[in-house]
């Protein structure tokens, strides 16, 4: 029941938060949105990268993994709607920081699958393909 609730819910929650954004506030404020992006994508590298390379992850997967762990859609999203439902922060501060969450969710994503997209080998380093099974007669 749980798992119903929230996946008819979430999208709703995000069309909520979504249509808060001003437009004019983004480009208004696009090298502010830009630091905190930077910001907040540097801040993950070092918090995953080095765990990565604790867990011996070779460095293309390791790369990968740290990229897509580079998102707080949710809680980004949501803790920025809390400050502004209660007047913590202003519409222009909050189009800021959700157009940087949102932007730390997209761009890591899209760098990753274009340039760290890890090969997948079989399991049991088995380098030949598994034979197609035969057809019934």
């Amino acid at each position: 029941m749980r798992i119903i609730a929230f996946t008819i819910l979430t999208p709703f929650y995000f069309l909520k938060a979504g249509s808060l954004v001003d437009f004019q506030a983004v480009v208004a404020s696009a090298g502010l949105v830009l630091m905190f992006l930077l910001i907040k994508m540097a801040t993950k590298f070092l918090g995953i990268l080095p765990l990565t390379k604790a867990f011996r992850f070779e460095g293309r997967e390791g790369m990968y993994t740290t990229l897509l762990m580079s998102t707080g859609l949710t809680f980004g999203t949501i803790s920025a709607l809390f400050g502004l439902s209660n007047r913590i922060i202003d519409q222009q501060q909050y189009t800021i920081l959700v157009t940087a969450v949102i932007g730390s969710a997209v761009v890591p994503t899209l760098i990753a699958q274009r340039w760290f997209q890890p090969a997948f080998k079989p399991i049991g380093g088995r380098d030949e393909a598994v034979p197609a099974p035969a057809e019934e007669q």
